[in-house]
């Protein structure tokens, strides 16, 4: 009886362990993803300059890509609302787009709201998808993000 049980505790961690083991194979792809770096803030003439680093990683090309912003100031209130257009994103493809705002203090923003997408056209693309595979990082100290 004692060697039936120790088998059968053998056998059920041997189950356990092959179980927990995914193959490559079956491992899913990742989520295509729109990918959207807050990379610089810098005082410019016209007042503050926010740098962007995007990448398309949606797998079709977009032809238009925008999206209304809220910024909030050093005291967690919103400053202004605006749209910052991204234009045509080629699928695959990283771009560099720069934003004067004129009459924003880079030094008094504290956080940066992507609120919606207010443009998201390509091919078979429906127009909450840009929304639904945003994401974001920063590398200001800035709070960036949905």
């Amino acid at each position: 009886m004692a060697r039936s049980a120790t088998s059968l505790r053998l056998l059920t961690s041997a189950l356990a362990m092959s179980l927990a083991a995914t193959p490559a194979w079956t491992q899913s792809a990742p989520a295509p993803a729109l990918s959207l770096e807050l990379n610089a803030a810098q005082p410019s003439d016209k007042g503050c300059r926010l740098t962007f680093v995007v990448n398309n990683g949606l797998g079709t090309e977009l032809s238009k890509a925008a999206f209304e912003i809220a910024l909030f100031n050093e005291a967690g209130v919103v400053d202004r609302l605006t749209v910052l257009d991204f234009k045509d994103l080629p699928a695959g493809k990283t771009k560099v787009t720069r934003f004067d705002l004129a009459g924003a203090a880079c030094g008094k923003l504290s956080r940066v709201l992507i609120d919606s997408a207010t443009d998201c056209a390509g091919a078979g693309l429906e127009p909450a998808a840009c929304m639904r595979a945003l994401k974001t990082s920063t590398k200001t100290a800035i709070a960036f993000g949905v």
